[in-house]
């Protein structure tokens, strides 16, 4: 029995131990399926916030097209001057950006062998006309041998082709003086209209030949502002509407223009586009260049 008692404790003490241990050994195996499955498992994607915008839609049709660029103030006709004959100049009598009116003198030719062209075609032109009216006298004294049976018409014909050749040679040598007076008169160079002279080509002492630019004139009245357009702005340009031209002399005076010429070509120096704009008539103030 004592033996019996010893053992049973013993026994007994060893069953609840068996039984407190269960639960453990079911804990960790529940701990690592949760692990299994949740590794197992997709993982979910964070949505992004969607934020709600404004948006304006912009027309380019209501839109003011603004643009700037540097010209100059040129002429609208601007001419270059030159003799109409060769030879020497011996006097000039205007400066760069002198004011000139219609009829003024503007340089000079040596006039000596003109004068001497002119004074030889003068004298073929005195011997023509002595020659015509001495067949014309020969006519009318055979044209009255002829009526009275004095001479035959061969003769009176002869006499009549006489005259219309001195006649023909007398119109030739009058041409020829009138040429020659033109010419003569040519030596002296006059502006044909009111303006300013902008360039200066050939000085005193120098020979020109017949059609060389001695001068530049530009007329007075009319002026333009040419500018350089890039090409990526010359269908802008063609839209534009209010021109506004402003000058450094006075750059809070603002002048209307109106675009008058745009050019379809590109200059092959700057490969730009020129445009020309019409100043207005009344424009006060405004100089060349």
């Amino acid at each position: 029995m004592l033996t019996s008692l010893t053992t049973l404790p013993h026994k007994l003490n060893q069953e609840p131990c068996y039984r407190q241990g269960a639960p453990r050994y079911f804990s960790a195996f529940s701990l690592a399926s949760l692990l299994l499955l949740a590794a197992c498992s997709k993982q979910v994607e964070k949505a992004e916030d969607i934020r709600p915008v404004r948006a304006v839609k912009v027309v380019a049709d209501n839109a003011e097209i603004a643009a700037e660029f540097s010209g100059e103030v040129r002429p609208r006709i601007e001419s270059k001057l030159g003799f109409r004959v060769g030879g020497k100049i011996i006097a000039r009598k205007v400066d760069l950006g002198s004011e000139v009116k219609r009829g003024q003198v503007l340089m000079q030719l040596d006039p000596q062998d003109l004068g001497l062209a002119q004074a030889q075609a003068k004298a073929g032109l005195s011997a023509a006309e002595s020659s015509r009216d001495l067949a014309r006298t020969e006519l009318k004294r055979y044209q009255d041998l002829r009526e009275k049976n004095f001479v035959g018409a061969a003769v009176l014909d002869a006499k009549d082709g006489t005259y219309k050749a001195a006649q023909a040679n007398y119109e030739q040598a009058l041409a020829a003086f009138k040429n020659q007076s033109n010419q003569a008169g040519y030596a002296t160079l006059v502006a044909d209209v009111d303006g300013v002279v902008t360039a200066v080509d050939a000085e005193a002492g120098q020979v020109v030949a017949a059609g060389v630019p001695v001068l530049r004139i530009a007329q007075a009245g009319e002026m333009d502002v040419v500018i350089g357009i890039p090409e990526d702005k010359v269908n802008t340009i063609r839209q534009i509407k209010d021109i506004r031209v402003r000058l450094w002399a006075n750059p809070n005076e603002v002048i209307l223009a109106k675009m008058r010429e745009l050019s379809p070509i590109a200059d092959p120096v700057t490969r730009t586009y020129t445009a020309k704009l019409a100043l207005p008539a009344d424009a006060k103030d405004v100089k060349l260049g």
